[in-house]
């Protein structure tokens, strides 16, 4: 795991990088909710896609909204980057197009988009 510290606008962002899957299970979650705060002391995490495992992006499987309220719980907000255009399941797009909307939880193509979301939305 590569945990990058960025500061924009007087706001820090943990960027969270890795060649393995780092989001398997709520546990995990929790754990780099906590590595994140402790190495970077800051609670905006940015993740690539691809360090989380494919069935958080299965919602009938519950892992999603179990990890997310992790997040929720200890007030970190999470900006999940990369392509999210192979899935076509309409209950996944509806939730990211309204997690999107939210302050929270955001969904988007870049790693400089995620970054963007996390700063605009502390005050």
């Amino acid at each position: 795991m590569n945990i990058e510290k960025v500061a924009k606008s007087s706001k820090t962002v943990a960027i969270i990088t890795s060649n393995d899957k780092l989001i398997t299970d709520v546990q995990s979650s929790l754990d780099l909710i906590m590595t994140a705060k402790y190495e970077t002391e800051t609670n905006l995490i940015a993740i690539d896609k691809n360090a989380i495992v494919d069935e958080f992006f299965v919602l009938s499987s519950g892992l999603a909204g179990e990890i997310l309220q992790k997040f929720i719980n200890y007030q970190a907000k999470i900006a999940i980057w990369g392509d999210f255009s192979k899935y076509t399941s309409k209950p996944l797009k509806d939730f990211i197009y309204e997690s999107n909307k939210g302050n929270d939880i955001f969904f988007v193509a870049t790693k400089d988009d995620a970054v963007d979301c996390l700063v605009r939305t502390v005050k």
